[in-house]
């Protein structure tokens, strides 16, 4: 919990302390104080759901909302991404459960962006961190409330183990990988495959050196089934190779400049696969904005137009930028943009951003409207940018003001 909603809480509890005892005082006359009604007995699915609810309140979720923002604000990746898990799967009962998660060591956000693709059809598994020592107590809560039972879509596995990534105790697991990060990714890739029943429609292939590029490919992976393989500036490696040799005719893309992956690679990414095109911008946020933007038949978010959903994270936080790729997958479904900075929002994200504003001539209930996630606490992204965020996003009146 941030240090400035402990010290809110903290008031909050001292004033309901003063209040309780000036009501006490203002009895001391009575004998005897009036009892207090039993509380109503509760059904067991209500139950169950207030619990999932408590639980998703613990772990950041939401910590401050705005009329067109909603932010996961936990004190680390490990309650973001638990947070995110239970926003996407509110765990009422068995029909707002997963039927799998995806376990990712906290260590390597490689491994979160690959697994990303987990959350697309058919597994729709979300993204939980543990470590090689086990699960955090944000994980396990969030585990204790989503409570998946598997399913023939994930072949009868509760949870996909990534990499180094430990299960909790009895909890039924397909481990996947557990090599580097690119020889991960490539198990992922393979993983995909068996499970969908048929080849991807695309492969992307973002820099395992520059997290800051690589980080928006998992939101992408989520929403579409692609998986993503890796590969370094100035080499191809050989898993990845080898997983591109598979499917020969199924198109590429590239994320991010030259300075993340050159262009010698990109040609050798093009013997060993399918036709080649880089999708880029000068910078994290104009990269992430350009993959928001890009349209190429069925691959890109094509959002260059009003109504639709947006994830907001650090862009020097690619942990937590992976482990909201459920929320691209699910709700009002949109790209991940990123923020450089705890106080001004950049330039370019700003632009987009107003290119984007919904707006409406005569009736506003018929309108478009745009909703953004914004992922951290207030000292990755401050309430003072989550406001602007708000305003970017807000429905305006075209010709002003009614």
């Amino acid at each position: 919990m941030p240090a400035a909603l402990k010290g809110i809480v903290g008031l909050v509890v001292l004033a309901l302390v003063f209040i309780v005892a000036a009501i006490l005082g203002g009895r001391g006359d009575e004998d005897e104080a009036p009892s207090t009604p039993a509380p109503p007995p509760v059904a067991a699915g209500e139950a169950e759901a207030e619990s999932a609810s408590q639980t998703a309140a613990q772990l950041g979720y939401p910590t401050f909302a705005t009329n067109n923002t909603t932010r996961i604000g936990g004190g680390d990746a490990a309650s973001n991404a638990a947070a995110v898990a239970l926003a996407v799967y509110p765990s009422a009962d068995a029909t707002t459960q997963p039927d799998a998660v995806a376990l990712v060591d906290a260590a390597r956000w490689q491994d979160a962006v690959a697994a990303a693709v987990l959350m697309a059809a058919p597994v729709r598994a979300p993204l939980l961190l543990s470590s090689a020592s086990g699960p955090p107590e944000a994980t396990e809560q969030a585990l204790a409330a989503l409570d998946p039972q598997g399913s023939a879509r994930t072949n009868g596995a509760k949870a996909f183990a990534v990499g180094a990534a430990q299960p909790a105790d009895g909890l039924e697991t397909t481990p996947v990988g557990g090599g580097e990060p690119v020889a991960t990714a490539a198990a992922i890739a393979t993983l995909r495959d068996r499970l969908a029943g048929k080849p991807p429609a695309h492969i992307v292939i973002a820099s395992v050196e520059a997290p800051e590029f690589a980080a928006p490919a998992a939101a992408w992976a989520a929403r579409s089934g692609d998986p993503v393989l890796f590969a370094t500036k100035d080499n191809l490696p050989a898993a990845t190779a080898t997983a591109l040799r598979r499917h020969p005719a199924v198109p590429v893309y590239v994320l991010g400049p030259t300075a993340a992956i050159s262009s010698p690679v990109v040609r050798a990414i093009a013997k060993a696969g399918g036709e080649v095109r880089r999708v880029s911008g000068e910078d994290p946020v104009t990269s992430a904005i350009a993959l928001a933007r890009y349209d190429d038949g069925n691959f890109g978010w094509n959002v260059n137009d009003p109504g639709h959903g947006f994830v907001i994270a650090r862009s020097d936080s690619p942990l937590d930028a992976a482990v909201a790729a459920p929320l691209s997958a699910s709700g009002t479904w949109g790209p991940l943009l990123l923020t450089d900075s705890a106080d001004t929002l950049p330039a370019a994200l700003r632009d987009y951003m107003l290119d984007v504003k919904p707006g409406y001539t005569t009736d506003p209930t018929r309108a478009f409207y745009n909703h953004v996630w914004v992922v951290g606490d207030e000292e990755a992204i401050g309430v003072s940018q989550q406001a602007e965020i708000d305003e970017l996003a807000e429905l305006a009146k075209a010709g002003g003001e009614p």
